[in-house]
């Protein structure tokens, strides 16, 4: 053991220990840690619990939002559409309506016009849901940090704004867009969206729709489209006024980068092959025209349409007014440009209101329609309608004057009436033309008419009497008809059996009746088609929304025989050869016709027909403050106005050039017993030396036919009769109105049942 130091263990040193080291004593409990305690991470619990409530709300807002906002009915500018009149060709003719809108079915867009527009606003149409929150918070954030503003929004969301909503900018209205967008790409195929979208978006020019776009860009319809012209539309959705490269040509570079955006987007989605990509060239639109709504012609004929689709039962005029009507017109633009231009040249174009107060009360009504279908091929209702708003070719308070004339004739023929002495009635039968001479035979008032001019012309045969329009042999030959029997065969030809004044009394013969221009065109077209047709149509097809309807064809009927109206056309040769109609020999084919002038010249009229057209003119004088009818005298610088001047010229000029390229015809005429040939005049034994002269009774007293008026002036006989005669004109009406008339028909044969084939 080694020696001891002197000192004990304990008062050795001792290696230094580690601070804070403490032996541990067994018996004694664990002491407290010196570690300082952690506190609980609330803050991340509190986010959290944020973040959970938030989505909690955020899920019961969508599904309160869900269940309480329901698709709402379609706001009214959306369903506002125009009703689109078109001429025969398919041109354009009008539009009616405030709203440039024409709903299409989708299978009437061309796939690759669809293609481009997906190409343009949501190329994941097909494969994607109604709404896009991430395309929607990705442009709020290029609003908000300067990149453009833009909205997110799909084609569904946008559809929902136009068809649903509105355009208003408003945390309210996209709200209600983003769930009305949901509910709908659930009820609603992406095909009935697309549709949809396509008839209610905005293209500029005042076009909604898709079809209103390519008819103001381009002149077509939409079907028509090709690629090129289809990816320019889908780029002006985006800025339909400011990508107009017409109206605004500083924007076409955006525009044109706007339409290669789209072509190359079609490349990218396949739908179009980069051969086609490169063939494309960019299509500048045409020049954008004014909205010239119904002005013009353009309101006459859609008036003239609307009244012809309502008259005649097709569509009632409620319905007529709720838009989205196609409807195709038999109209044609070149007849219509002729006829426009026939006027203006003849008489709008010599008006001179400032120096002759006359020409300011001259108003043109005129019509043409094709013998042959019944067709209206053009109408001129005014100067404007904007200006004039009567319809001068369909009003009917003027009177037609000595165009009422071949009626007489015609139902003469028809009836096989004879004269009071009981002689046949042909062109050669011999009437006695003396002015003022009493008609035979009438049991009502007397009535005594007078001839224009008191001109007296003594014997002279019928057909005379049509070239110089005499009233006295026309109101006589009415009493033989029978006044009934006249105004029945008006109507068979095509008057309408309620025309003011068509009253069966010899007075019927000068024209008291107040048909309308168009009405008496349908006449005289009859007479044209060898006495068949006697009506007319307007409107050759009608669609809605694509969906097509029946549009009534008017019923062919042989309104009067063959013979009758044949006749009848023999005659009215000879007003144009010879009578007061030569002016329309400048037409230069084969025609007939009739000079006819209203009482006191208020209104002075030609009524004519080739084989292919038939036309009829009328020069109507009204003040235009107080809407009373006034005479012509003065007007266009002429001391009167006849039937056989400035409507007959008229009538010449765009009869010549409406046929204009087609071949003259010559008619093909079945004429009556007697009519081809004038009968043989008697020569006394110890007469012979007049011989000359009693061969054409009706030249001896005729005046030079080179500068006769029309003698068509009507003459109020029984109109101007004492109170008593005029009650026994009335008691008689009726028995008139059943084709009796005055002793000197009373030998005539049966009438032929109406509308048999063959009369």
């Amino acid at each position: 053991m080694p020696p001891s130091s002197g000192t004990s263990d304990s008062d050795a040193p001792r290696p230094a220990r580690p601070t804070g080291w403490e032996p541990r004593d067994p018996t004694l409990s664990t002491p407290p840690s010196r570690t300082p305690k952690r506190r609980p991470r609330r803050p991340l619990r509190t986010l959290f619990g944020l973040l959970l409530l938030g989505t909690l709300l955020l899920a019961g807002a969508f599904a309160a939002g869900y269940l309480l906002v329901e698709i709402p009915p379609a706001n009214s500018a959306a369903l506002a559409q125009s009703n689109v009149y078109l001429y025969r060709d398919g041109t354009t003719l009008a539009r009616d309506g405030e709203v440039n809108r024409e709903n299409i079915r989708l299978d009437r867009v061309p796939l690759t016009v669809r293609q481009a527009v997906l190409a343009a606003e949501d190329r994941d149409f097909h494969t994607s849901r109604a709404v896009d929150p991430k395309a929607m918070v990705r442009a709020a954030w290029n609003t908000v940090t300067g990149k453009g503003r833009q909205s997110g929004s799909t084609i569904t969301q946008q559809y929902v704004k136009n068809y649903y909503l509105g355009q208003e900018q408003t945390l309210t209205r996209k709200a209600k867009e983003f769930f009305i967008a949901i509910k709908l790409g659930r009820e609603k195929s992406k095909e009935d969206i697309l549709q949809g979208y396509l008839n209610t978006s905005y293209f500029g020019r005042n076009a909604y729709g898709l079809q209103a776009a390519a008819r103001a860009y381009y002149g077509k319809d939409v079907e028509d489209l090709d690629i090129a012209e289809g990816a320019y539309l889908a780029s002006v959705l985006k800025a339909p006024s400011a990508y107009d490269v017409t109206t605004h040509p500083e924007n076409r570079a955006k525009a044109v980068a706007r339409w290669n955006y789209v072509l190359d987007g079609m490349v990218t989605e396949g739908w179009l092959t980069r051969a086609d990509r490169a063939a494309a060239r960019f299509p500048t639109p045409q020049t954008a025209r004014p909205a010239t709504g119904l002005s013009g012609q353009r309101g006459y004929l859609v008036q003239a349409v609307e009244e012809y689709l309502t008259e005649h039962g097709i569509i009632d005029e409620k319905t007529l007014a709720g838009g989205g009507f196609r409807i195709t017109t038999t109209l044609e633009p070149a007849t219509q440009d002729a006829l426009v231009q026939a006027v203006e040249e003849r008489v709008i174009s010599k008006l001179d209101p400032d120096n002759a107060p006359t020409d300011r009360f001259v108003r043109v009504g005129a019509a043409a329609i094709d013998p042959a279908s019944g067709k209206v091929l053009a109408l001129y209702g005014g100067v404007d309608y904007t200006r004039q708003y009567v319809n001068n070719a369909t009003r009917r308070d003027y009177q037609v004057g000595s165009t009422f004339k071949p009626f007489v004739f015609t139902a003469a023929v028809q009836s096989g009436a004879q004269t009071q002495q009981g002689e046949p009635i042909t062109p050669y039968t011999v009437y006695d033309g003396s002015n003022r001479r009493p008609v035979e035979g009438w049991n009502g008032a007397p009535y005594d008419p007078a001839n224009e001019d008191d001109e007296s012309y003594g014997e002279l045969a019928v057909g005379a009497a049509t070239d110089l329009s005499v009233n006295a042999v026309y109101a006589q030959m009415a009493v033989d008809v029978g006044p009934g029997h006249v105004r029945r065969t008006a109507v068979d030809l095509g008057l309408p059996g309620s025309t003011p004044d068509l009253t069966a009394s010899p007075s019927i013969a000068l024209g008291a009746a107040t048909a309308s221009v168009l009405d008496m065109t349908t006449a005289y077209a009859t007479l044209a088609a060898h006495g068949r047709h006697g009506g007319y149509s307007l409107v050759e097809g009608l669609s809605r929304d694509g969906q097509e309807m029946a549009v009534p064809a008017p019923a062919s009927r042989q309104a009067v025989s063959r013979e009758a109206a044949d006749t009848t056309t023999a005659i009215l040769r000879s007003v144009i050869e010879t009578g007061t109609g030569t002016a329309a020999q400048a037409v230069g084919r084969p025609a007939a016709g009739k000079t006819g002038t209203a009482e006191d010249d208020k209104a002075a009229w030609f009524a004519g027909y080739t084989p292919e057209l038939a036309a009829v003119v009328a020069l109507m004088g009204q003040d235009p403050e107080s809407g009373r009818q006034e005479p012509l005298y003065g007007a266009l610088g002429q001391p009167r106005i006849n039937g056989g001047g400035t409507p007959a010229e008229i009538w010449a000029q765009f009869t010549r050039e409406a046929l204009a390229g087609t071949t003259p015809r010559d008619f093909d005429l079945q004429l009556m017993p007697g009519a081809e040939e004038p009968p043989p005049v008697p020569q006394a034994p110890d007469a012979a030396d007049a011989a000359d002269a009693a061969a054409a009774p009706d030249a001896s007293r005729a005046p030079d036919t080179s500068a006769a008026p029309d003698a068509s002036e009507v003459s109020g006989a029984p109109e101007a009769s004492t109170a008593p005669a005029r009650e026994a004109r009335e008691a008689l009406e009726e028995q008139y109105e059943l084709g009796e008339a005055g002793p000197g028909a009373a030998s005539r044969g049966p009438r032929p049942p109406r509308g048999t084939p063959g009369q």
